[in-house]
């Protein structure tokens, strides 16, 4: 049976038992998606699981996404040495997602073992209150994943046997993961003398926005021209 035979059974298979709701797409490389509401997650995570014609039995991943100016154009890269471009993030800055979804996103890779399946199951989240049902209960794994999620991007976990930081250190503000989260941060960490301990304190660095205007030719990347020591060899 070719990838692509087995891309359409596990279709098949997926619209049999989900029963209408979620909807079945496709992405690069033949990759299935099924998108679905958070109202629906938990549900929709415990019949890719359970069922027998799916078995999606391992959790590979989960992430959280910000789709904050998602497709506007400072993300068109390909030009963006000879135009100039900053992913820097001023106070403030706010936009929408240009897609007109939630703004947060999370996403699930499942694997079944059983049958040599790969699923991804994506939910959007809003920004107001990015909220969706934990799965740890399904899946033991996904505790420190969504905890990662929680502490980076802000997504609250309902049912999470608990829900704190992870990466991060104690005291720290935001979630830096989100795209409105400034580079240079909040707070920042130094020695004091006087006081024998690191304490924290206001950021010191001054607000940069990088902008690459300077196109270097390398000649190891000119095709027209042989790499230094290769001529000479």
């Amino acid at each position: 049976m070719n990838s692509q035979t087995r891309t359409d059974v596990l279709e098949a298979a997926l619209a049999a038992a989900l029963g209408g709701f979620g909807a079945i797409s496709r992405c690069r490389l033949n990759q299935v998606v099924v998108d679905v509401e958070p109202s629906q997650l938990l549900h929709c995570m415990q019949v890719v699981k359970q069922h027998d014609e799916l078995s999606f039995e391992q959790l590979s991943d989960l992430s959280g996404v910000d789709f904050l100016t998602y497709g506007q154009a400072d993300w068109q890269t390909r030009g963006a040495t000879n135009s100039g471009f900053s992913r820097a993030v001023a106070e403030g800055a706010r936009a929408q997602p240009s897609d007109g979804k939630g703004r947060f996103a999370v996403v699930y890779h499942l694997l079944s073992v059983k049958h040599n399946w790969r699923l991804r199951v994506r939910t959007r989240l809003s920004e107001e209150l990015p909220r969706v049902a934990s799965v740890c209960e399904l899946w033991p794994v996904a505790n420190w994943y969504e905890r990662e999620a929680f502490d980076l991007f802000g997504i609250l976990f309902d049912g999470h046997p608990d829900l704190r930081r992870i990466l991060t250190d104690y005291g720290f503000i935001g979630h830096p993961f989100r795209k409105d989260f400034p580079l240079e941060g909040y707070v920042e960490v130094r020695y004091d003398p006087d006081k024998g301990r690191v304490v924290n304190q206001p950021v010191s660095i001054e607000p940069r926005t990088l902008v690459p205007r300077i196109i270097r030719e390398e000649d190891w990347l000119s095709s027209s021209k042989p790499a230094q020591g290769v001529a000479d060899a």
